[in-house]
Formats: structure tokens, C-alpha cells, sequence
């Protein structure tokens, strides 16, 4: 057995703990046994190696080795801030933004907006990247922020941030769109209705670049995971 398990709290001289779904996972679906072997991840970058040495009803004792690190290389991290979808593309777009590399994703309360980012669903997104990263390999987590109207968060783009938006007039999206001196890029998603003549010109206003992801109309998941892929580190 290999599989990867997170652990919110790193490993003690040598001792880690399995609780909640994590233990439950490990138990119950997987039915292993004391002596298997299994991979800790905390989601900063670390990775213990680890074999079980007690299993209870739901909490699972373990014995780790040293740790190593796998962070993600050094380039310019990514926020997707983006209109969440309904339902089952919401969970399937945050699996594969995990998958690519993105750092952060903001969901963005948008006039036209047809999902809510409460706190549960935000709950619901942070799991996702979990099971995500267990899958792929990736040992830091895609952070899941608290929702966020476009006026706040063009309010509170850091200093050397390159941000862009996606919309059908823009500019093709290229390589040297993204400054060399740039320290994150912070790419907008509208919703399936789009952005509002508004919300536009209140970006233009920012300095906001607008860029096109070709002639076709994209869906909400299917623009944020193209952004990913041609921008994530």
C-alpha cells in the first residue's frame, strides 16, 4: 500500500495521527492493516513516509520516517478568481485547477453570479483539493478563499501583481502578456451570462488587462482551467 493521506498536523518525533475522514478512508475503504505502509502530506510542501502501528474505531496511529520536501517550483503563483458554476462542475473545475497548479482560487460574487460561496460550499471546495492532491501528487494545498465581490478584490491587489480578465474582445492570451518582473498573476472568470458593463469598466478603471481565449464561447470551468493550464507554475 502507497496512498497518500493529509494530515493537518505534521508529525511529531517520529509519531503522526489519522482522524475524521482521513482514518475512515484508510480503515474502512481501504481495510488496511497495522504494518502497512503510507504517505503523510500537510499540505505546505511535505511528505513523510509512515507505516501504521494502531488502528482504532476512527483514529489511526502511525510511525513516520524524516520528511521530505516537494514544493511547487520556483514561478509567479496563480489566483483564479472566478463565478462559480452550479452543482458537480464547480467540484470538477477545483479538482483540475489542483491538478494544474494553481495557488489560489477566489470564488467572485459577480451580478450575474448563479452559485453562492457560502461557507459550507467553501468546506465542501477545500475537501475537493484534498482528495485532489491525494490523487496527483501535489503536497501544498490550492487555497479555497472566502468569497469576494470584484470591487474588494481589485481593491486589494498586492503590488507587482499582473492582473487579467477573460472576455471575447481581449487581446489573445500570450506569453509575454505576463511581465517578467511580475510576483503573481491574478486571472478573472465571469459567469455564464458574463461580466456586467459595470463590473467591466470598474476593471478597465483598475488597469485590468482583458485577454480572449479564443472565438468560442467557453463555459465558467472550462475558461478557469484553460487560464491554469497556460498559466500555473
Amino acid at each position: 500500500m502507497s496512498e497518500r493521506f493529509f494530515t493537518p498536523v505534521p508529525p511529531v518525533a517520529g509519531a503522526a495521527t489519522l482522524t475524521g475522514d482521513e482514518a475512515r478512508h484508510l480503515t474502512r475503504v481501504l481495510r488496511a492493516k497495522v504494518g502497512d505502509a503510507v504517505v503523510l502530506f500537510d499540505g505546505t510542501g511535505h511528505e513523510w513516509p509512515a507505516r501504521i502501528v494502531s488502528i482504532g474505531r476512527d483514529r489511526v496511529e502511525l510511525d513516520a520516517a524524516e520528511p521530505t520536501s516537494n514544493a511547487p517550483a520556483n514561478g509567479i503563483p496563480l489566483t483564479l478568481a472566478v463565478a462559480l458554476p452550479k452543482g458537480e462542475r464547480q467540484k470538477w473545475m477545483v479538482e483540475k485547477l489542483t491538478e494544474l497548479g494553481a495557488a489560489r482560487l477566489v470564488p467572485l460574487e459577480t451580478t450575474r453570479g448563479v452559485a453562492e460561496a457560502t461557507a459550507s460550499a467553501q468546506a465542501r471546495l477545500e475537501r475537493v483539493v484534498i482528495e485532489a492532491c491525494k490523487q496527483c501528487g501535489r503536497n501544498t494545498l490550492m487555497e479555497i478563499s472566502a468569497g469576494r465581490s470584484l470591487d474588494r478584490l481589485l481593491a486589494a491587489v498586492p503590488a507587482g501583481a499582473c492582473v487579467m480578465i477573460a472576455h471575447p474582445d481581449g487581446r489573445p492570451l500570450t506569453a509575454d502578456i505576463v511581465p517578467a518582473a511580475a510576483l503573481e498573476v491574478i486571472a478573472l472568470v465571469g459567469p455564464e451570462g458574463g461580466f456586467t458593463d459595470q463590473e467591466l469598466a470598474a476593471a478597465e478603471h483598475a488597469g485590468v488587462i482583458r485577454i480572449s481565449l479564443g472565438s468560442h464561447i467557453l463555459r465558467v470551468e472550462t475558461a478557469a482551467i484553460a487560464l491554469a493550464a497556460r498559466l500555473a507554475r
